[in-house]
């Protein structure tokens, strides 16, 4: 194929993947480029009111994308009650996952968005991964190498990428090391370049400490790991700036002067994103061989069913796994 589509795994069927799929497509049914099939059960995403299309190949989805909403069907094993997980369809939740790595891993796909999953129900079917980063990275193993992977957030003009992500704040300190902050920033670094189109990226990196540490007097993280990493990285004629205090790095003016910011836990990244474009933000997935992004909120089984969700984030997802592959093409 000379325009692999992208596919889009369908998350967790009762939460509010199945509504944003379909709203999705009703926004870019007549947007060509940006055709993508749906990898999940095609008569639950028929009762949320589009046209449907069942497709034996995920090449058919150029084909259809204009008129009807392409599935690449799996039907799931129990009815879903919508807001009511159930974990006899763990498997499929997880085989929809697998099932778009390999597509991309071999060619016929061109990216993967993955609509949220519930984690705690998939347990049940043997999934023993922290999250769905980490079972990707597993998925993209290559023998005994499994690659790192990054997790980027986007909104609007503003990138962060996490250190450490869902790690009790107390723990935060010892988790982080000169190494891991070096590896994190190379990959950044390299896909600004290969995923963004950018030939001399920026970065800055977030002080841990309130004041960055303020010269080791609260805290001596900055001193002993950041401030080494950033020696090393320097090295490397990587243009990294800080570590700064993260309360003067996500202003207006601030931002116009990095590419992406190293945060050093989740919420230090999450609040300044979620504040400048709470609905908009996008999750991508960095230092893989394949092209991945997500919508970075949750399965929303509070509101699955009534069709309250917005699609914003899952669009942005698109049109970021679109813009991605296209750049690595180039």
């Amino acid at each position: 194929m000379t325009n692999p589509p992208l596919v889009v795994s369908l998350g967790d069927p009762a939460g509010i993947g199945p509504e944003l799929a379909a709203k999705a497509w009703t926004s870019l049914r007549d947007q060509a480029g940006l055709a993508f099939c749906v990898l999940g059960d095609a008569a639950l995403l028929e009762t949320h009111g589009v046209p449907v299309a069942r497709v034996a190949d995920v090449s058919e989805t150029s084909q259809c994308f204009a008129s009807a909403l392409p599935v690449l069907d799996t039907p799931l094993t129990a009815p879903v009650a919508a807001g009511k997980p159930d974990s006899r369809n763990a498997q499929q939740v997880i085989d929809w996952i697998r099932q778009g790595v390999d597509l991309c891993r071999s060619g016929q796909a061109r990216g993967l968005v993955t609509c949220p999953i519930a984690k705690s129900v998939l347990y049940s079917a043997g999934f023993r991964f922290p999250g769905h980063t980490e079972y990707l990275a597993e998925l993209c193993r290559d023998g005994d190498t499994v690659p790192m992977p990054v997790m980027m957030l986007t909104a609007k003009d503003l990138r962060v990428v996490l250190a450490t992500i869902h790690v009790p704040l107390k723990d935060v300190p010892d988790a982080l090391t000169v190494d891991g902050l070096v590896e994190l920033a190379r990959i950044t670094y390299a896909a600004l370049r290969q995923d963004f189109g950018l030939t001399a990226p920026r970065l800055v990196m977030c002080g841990l400490n309130p004041h960055a540490g303020e010269d080791g007097t609260i805290g001596r993280e900055e001193v002993e790991i950041l401030n080494p990493a950033i020696d090393i990285l320097r090295n490397e004629s990587i243009d990294i700036a800080g570590p700064f205090p993260s309360d003067s790095l996500f202003h207006d003016e601030a931002r116009r002067s990095y590419d992406a910011v190293l945060c050093m836990y989740h919420d230090q990244g999450l609040i300044p994103l979620k504040t400048i474009d709470f609905w908009g933000g996008v999750n991508i997935t960095l230092g893989l061989p394949i092209v991945r992004t997500s919508p970075d909120h949750g399965t929303g089984f509070d509101i699955a069913g009534k069709g309250l969700a917005r699609a914003d984030s899952l669009l942005a997802a698109i049109r970021a796994a679109d813009m991605i592959s296209r750049n690595r093409v180039l």
